[in-house]
């Protein structure tokens, strides 16, 4: 007899709903939507059922719409985040469930075995069916023009990617020869591998099965160079801007870009209902109003967004509690579920030989580290309301340990300077100290100069390190050229944010804290190496770096929970040693303005990108406007 693990015990039980086996569920009701069929015939014959029973939460009234504040068009990728269908997805308690699958099967951590729900549609009432997966895998994925570097990385383990099987009209199988215990979380994140794709749809601009002169019409009108541009465009989950594509998200976008206000309104056939039978999402629409960014605490403030995050930072706090005496809003504070709020960061990988050789020198890191006076920044920028400590794992984190939060993280200038002396960087009769070429310490740190608190933060920093004798130097980039000269290596050291995910369990993968993907700015060659099999980028040099890419290897070997555990403990030790980063402040306080008759919201709960999805595991499709919507 097989023996099911406790991951296969728990998608066994929440795939369970109180619906006889085999019977028409009982649906008391659904939002009246005009051309469309009844509620009953827009629902899976099995819809995942969502439990509002608990504190602060009950079943909802439909209608209305929820207002939220964008200070750019390309923040309408907002939307499929927070909105968060996805294959198997968190719950608020950070556990995987079956949510567009109707079930799932794991064995050996290899073979993985999905189970669509029968009848569940397409928001434009196409089926949605095991050749959605196909044409997603072997038409898109697989096509050696849409995918030039071959299947998506974070489809492969080893470098090579799953055998898929269709088993029949509504189960799929993905298959890998050695474990992949990671593949469940990705397909929970925020921004997750896209397996599926409405075929029906997209067969018009695919060459397989497309005329080439109806290509060319299309090619044309999108103003694009050729297919695979086409169906890049016209094909987007994570940036919602091509209205005719149809979707699984809560909502539907109805406007392309450009455009200074999004709308998107109810997905008639979304499998969610609550436990009374009636459909989700309540609300009947969504609208993404584009302003200054500067302006986005003001209008919130003001009245003007009914539900925001986005663009609300721990400064706006003051004016906002007084603006909720004035207007009819309601402000909580969230804790934000990063490893830390800022972080300096230094490039390992940065092409000025000199400072290579510096950030790579683990004295010079663990130096900066104990140069820097966290209490200061906590009183001045904080009020003295997050806690100070290393860019590491949150206390409500099952693998944290409070040794971790400290190592390296305590403001020691003589210590600092101690390390400084042993590594061979000497003053000069200025007071700085120099490098073995001769030049002075001024390290310019590169940021995007989005956020006030960053600039507030570094010129505290800058305070700290003239003590031992370093001197900070901002400079501002926009995102984009940041990134490139990050990659590039002209980016010695940078301003950014902590690790996504502060929160992580043992089942979840540790990317953040291994040279594993291209988008971390420690080692961004290094990372990239790994992404592509090898293909580009540079392998890591420095041996704590090869040290954590082989015990990630060793995560993703590790056949049961509690042996990743173990491999994360040794992760988490050796990150804290090596000062890859370097934290400031973490556990800081998110303000939450929302309309104060928006329900089914909790008021205390953890604010990140990865694993919450901002909103994404507190389900905003059961949140709901009691009153007059």
């Amino acid at each position: 007899m097989t023996r099911l693990t406790r991951r296969q015990t728990l998608a066994l039980l929440a795939s369970a709903i109180p619906v006889a086996a085999g019977a028409e569920p009982a649906f008391h009701g659904g939002p009246a939507l005009p051309d469309q069929p009844p509620v009953g015939h827009r629902l899976p014959l099995i819809p995942r059922v969502v439990h509002l029973t608990g504190p602060g939460q009950a079943a909802g009234q439909y209608g209305g719409r929820l207002r939220i504040l964008v200070g750019g068009a390309r923040d309408v990728r907002y939307v499929p985040v927070i909105s968060y269908a996805r294959l198997v997805g968190y719950d608020r308690d950070l556990i995987l469930q079956p949510d567009i699958l109707e079930r799932y099967h794991v064995a050996n951590e290899r073979i993985f075995t999905f189970r669509l729900r029968r009848g569940h549609r397409w928001s434009d009432g196409s089926p949605l069916t095991a050749e959605d997966f196909r044409f997603a895998w072997e038409d898109i994925a697989l096509n050696p023009e849409m995918s030039r570097g071959g299947p998506p990385a974070d489809m492969r383990v080893d470098g090579e990617p799953p055998r898929f099987q269709v088993l029949d009209d509504l189960t799929v199988r993905y298959s890998w020869d050695v474990p992949n215990p990671a593949f469940l979380g990705r397909l929970a994140a925020p921004v997750p591998p896209r397996l599926v794709l409405p075929h029906a749809y997209l067969r018009q601009f695919h060459p397989d099965y497309a005329k080439p002169e109806d290509i060319a019409r299309h090619v044309a009108q999108q103003r694009v160079d050729d297919w695979v541009a086409l169906m890049q465009k016209m094909s987007r989950q994570n940036r919602p801007e091509n209205p005719d594509l149809p979707t699984l998200e809560a909502w539907v976008p109805r406007t392309a870009p450009p455009a200074e206000q999004f709308i998107f309104t109810r997905n008639p056939y979304f499998h969610r209902i609550d436990h009374k039978g009636q459909q989700l999402p309540y609300i009947d629409r969504l609208e993404l109003n584009v302003t200054s960014a500067d302006l986005i605490p003001a209008k919130a403030g003001a009245g003007e967004a009914d539900l925001q995050m986005v663009g609300l930072d721990f400064a706006d706090y003051t004016y906002l509690k007084q603006a909720e005496k004035r207007f009819p809003i309601k402000l909580d504070l969230w804790k934000r579920s990063q490893g830390s709020r800022m972080v300096l960061v230094p490039n390992m990988n940065c092409a000025d030989a000199g400072w290579r050789a510096a950030v790579q020198d683990v004295r010079f890191r663990r130096a900066l580290s104990l140069g820097v006076d966290r209490h200061e920044i906590n009183m001045v920028v904080f009020f003295g309301l997050a806690s100070e400590g290393a860019n590491t794992v949150l206390p409500d984190c099952p693998l944290y340990r409070p040794e971790l939060a400290r190592m390296w993280a305590e403001y020691d200038p003589d210590r600092a300077n101690a390390l400084l002396d042993q590594a061979g960087f000497v003053r000069n009769g200025r007071g700085l100290r120099q490098m073995p070429d001769g030049r002075q310490m001024q390290i310019i740190v590169d940021t995007t100069g989005e956020s006030t608190l960053q600039t507030d933060i570094l010129q505290l920093i800058d305070g700290h390190f003239r003590d031992i004798g370093i001197q900070l130097i901002p400079r501002v980039s926009q995102r984009d050229l940041f990134r490139s000269r990050v990659m590039a290596g002209q980016v010695v050291m940078a301003a950014w944010e902590g690790l996504d995910c502060g929160i992580p369990n043992a089942d979840m993968p540790p990317n953040g804290f291994a040279p594993v993907t291209d988008d971390q700015v420690q080692w961004p060659l290094w990372g990239a190496h790994y992404v592509s099999g090898g293909t580009a980028g540079q392998a890591p040099d420095l041996p704590a770096a090869q040290e954590l890419l082989a015990l990630y290897r060793e995560w993703q070997a590790a056949p049961a929970t509690y042996q990743r555990a173990e491999v994360w403990d040794r992760i988490l030790t050796l990150w804290g040693q090596q000062v890859f980063t370097i934290g400031t402040v973490n556990q800081v306080l998110q303000p939450v303005v929302r309309r104060d008759n928006l329900r089914n919201m909790p008021d205390d709960a953890l604010y990140g990108f990865d694993p919450t999805a901002y909103l994404g595991v507190y389900m905003p499709d059961t949140f709901w406007l009691e009153g007059k919507a």
